[in-house]
């Protein structure tokens, strides 16, 4: 199995090349980064159809962690604000992400929510969030997002910074398959291409382990399935650390 694994993945880096050769010579990403968030603001509507209640729920929890000024929500890898709705009355936002060409969209989702107020935009990645104080932040958010960065430790490593003591991370993920389901099989076929077309995101990541491994002083986790983009994305971990 793991040959035909291999040479299926082969036969896909194949397919991909001529992408794999615009990425080198620098044109594919900054290109893609334009279109990206296009096809993210039509995604997120699914996504958020089939995620509503799984959200809600786990976004009601953001007052619990409210300090005496407000709640101030950072929001990493923002992409068009497609949380905004499910966040309570009256917190402010952060916004965190590396592509800048999401703002417009981020204005389209202040404007229709406005029960929540935009503080302000940092175009970063998550690995380095400098801008931002330490233990300056109620609540970090951040859904489906650790699937596309550089490295996830790190990223949670500058989630625990910001954060207040006490603050919690709030996260939806979606994680790789079991190892005995054909999914998982799939996952690793397609991931050569999947890598371009989703702005980075590896579909087999175990997730996880990074957040269990963390070091928050409570985590609250748990796996549920949601098919989404053709089934390949289908088990995710949803949950809370607190710092």
């Amino acid at each position: 199995m793991a040959l035909v694994r291999f040479v299926l993945q082969s036969l896909v880096e194949i397919l991909v090349f001529p992408v794999t050769v615009l990425q080198y010579i620098g044109i594919w990403d900054p290109l893609y980064k334009r279109v990206f968030p296009i096809l993210m603001s039509r995604f997120t509507i699914d996504i958020n159809k089939k995620m509503a209640k799984v959200k809600k729920e786990l976004f009601d929890k953001l007052p619990d962690f409210a300090s005496s000024s407000g709640l101030t929500v950072l929001e990493l890898g923002c992409g068009s604000g497609a949380n905004f709705k499910f966040f309570p009355w009256g917190c402010k936002v952060i916004c965190v992400d590396v592509n800048p060409n999401f703002k417009r969209f981020l204005q389209e989702s202040d404007a229709e929510n406005k029960h929540v107020k935009i503080e302000k935009f940092i175009q970063t990645s998550g690995e380095d969030m400098g801008l931002v104080a330490s233990g300056s932040i109620d609540a970090v958010v951040c859904t489906l997002v650790l699937c596309s960065v550089q490295d996830i430790d790190l990223v949670l490593k500058e989630v625990m910074r910001v954060l207040k003591p006490g603050g919690a991370f709030f996260f939806i993920e979606h994680v790789a398959a079991e190892k005995t389901k054909w999914r998982y099989f799939f996952q690793h076929v397609i991931q050569p291409a999947w890598r371009y077309f989703g702005d980075g995101c590896f579909l087999t990541r175990e997730t996880w382990i990074n957040l269990e491994k963390a070091k928050f002083s409570k985590l609250n986790i748990k796996h549920i399935t949601e098919p989404l983009a053709f089934n390949l994305i289908y088990n995710h971990v949803v949950g809370y650390g607190v710092k």
